[in-house]
């Protein structure tokens, strides 16, 4: 692996780790958030596809994040842990989060960019039987080029697109 390709991932790493903005309030006054008494964690996409049957056929059909985990699996064995980490960061849903990816073996439910990447974790929504309010539905691009960005196009050759083919 080259040096560029390395020194990316490790920054890439670096930046999915601390991406997570504190609230406004804790943020003017300096104070880390408090944890929710129950916060959702990540159940996978199959969990919406009883609900959301036509957007998850497309993401299944015509989304590269549906088969990401295939170019990890590919490249792992060249790849530092350190690096791979830095794979998994945008290949998985919710590494390093409660209830998110932690390996092929344990979470294999987990291991492509399903639907709860970009909408966030999904339990609360399931156990409430659809409550729009639970699951973000409204999304930024700033939230996408956490993973798709101008160094990655240059790196990877990789060209984004909107929705990428999702919904």
């Amino acid at each position: 692996m080259s040096v560029r390709l390395r020194s990316f991932c490790m920054a890439l790493l670096a930046a999915a780790l601390l991406s997570s903005p504190l609230p406004a309030f804790a943020q003017q006054n300096g104070q880390a958030p408090s944890a929710p008494a129950n916060p959702a964690v990540y159940v996978g996409s199959k969990a919406c596809q009883e609900c959301h049957a036509k957007e998850y056929e497309s993401y299944s059909k015509y989304s590269k994040k549906a088969h990401s985990s295939q170019s990890v699996k590919i490249m792992a064995k060249k790849l530092t842990p350190e690096e791979l980490r830095g794979c998994f960061a945008c290949h998985t849903t919710g590494y390093g989060q409660p209830g998110g990816f932690v390996s092929f073996e344990k979470t294999p439910e987990l291991a492509n960019a399903g639907c709860e990447v970009c909408h966030g974790p999904g339990s609360a929504h399931v156990a409430s039987g659809g409550d729009p309010s639970l699951i973000k539905s409204k999304l930024a691009m700033s939230e996408c080029e956490r993973c798709h960005n101008a160094e990655r196009v240059r790196n990877f050759n990789f060209k984004p697109m909107l929705f990428a083919g999702a919904h």
